[in-house]
C-alpha cells in the first residue's frame, strides 16, 4: 500500500514551520549560551518565574514542559545542584514537591528574559503584523490536542 504524498502546497507549508523553528530555536539558545542556560533549563525556570514565589508542582512543570516525571526531575536535579531553584514538600498535601526559583535563579531568569525576548522580537515578532500574529494564534489554538476532542478528532 502506498503512503499517500504531500501536495506541494502541503510540504511547502510543513517544510516552512519546520525551518522556521529550527532557525529561531537555535538562535535563541545561542542568545542564552552566555548565561550558561539551555533552552530546557530557560523552559522551567520560566514557568517557574510566571509561578511566582509560591512555585509549581513537579508534576504541573513536567505537564506543562511537555517532559516526563524523569525527564524534569534530572532537568530539576541540574538547577538545584546550580543553587537556580529549590524543591519543598508541597504544603498542601506533603505528597508532592513544588519547586520555587531561588535568588540567584530569579536573577538569571531577568537576564534571560531579556535576552530570550530582544531575540524573539528581532527573529519572529517584529517580521509579522498584527493581522499576522492573529493569524497564527487562530492556528496555534487550531493545533492544540485539547481542542481534538471539541472537533471530533480523538
Amino acid at each position: 500500500m502506498a503512503t499517500p504524498r504531500l501536495s506541494d502546497l502541503e510540504n511547502e507549508a510543513w517544510q516552512g514551520f519546520l525551518y522556521a523553528h529550527d532557525r529561531i530555536w537555535r538562535e535563541i539558545e545561542a542568545g542564552l549560551g552566555p548565561l550558561g542556560v539551555s533552552m530546557a533549563e530557560y523552559s522551567v525556570l520560566s514557568l517557574l518565574g510566571r509561578a511566582g514565589r509560591s512555585g509549581m508542582r513537579m508534576s504541573e512543570l513536567a505537564r506543562d514542559r511537555l517532559m516526563s516525571t524523569g525527564g524534569l526531575t534530572r532537568l530539576a536535579d541540574r538547577l538545584e545542584r546550580r543553587g537556580l531553584i529549590e524543591r519543598r514538600r508541597a504544603a498542601g498535601d506533603g505528597r508532592g514537591y513544588v519547586a520555587v526559583l531561588t535568588a540567584d535563579g530569579r536573577n538569571l531568569l531577568r537576564k534571560a528574559w531579556k535576552q530570550q525576548h530582544a531575540d524573539v522580537r528581532r527573529l519572529f515578532l517584529d517580521r509579522l503584523d498584527d493581522d499576522d500574529l492573529r493569524d497564527l494564534t487562530r492556528i496555534w489554538s487550531r493545533l492544540d490536542p485539547e481542542n481534538d476532542e471539541q472537533a471530533g478528532l480523538r
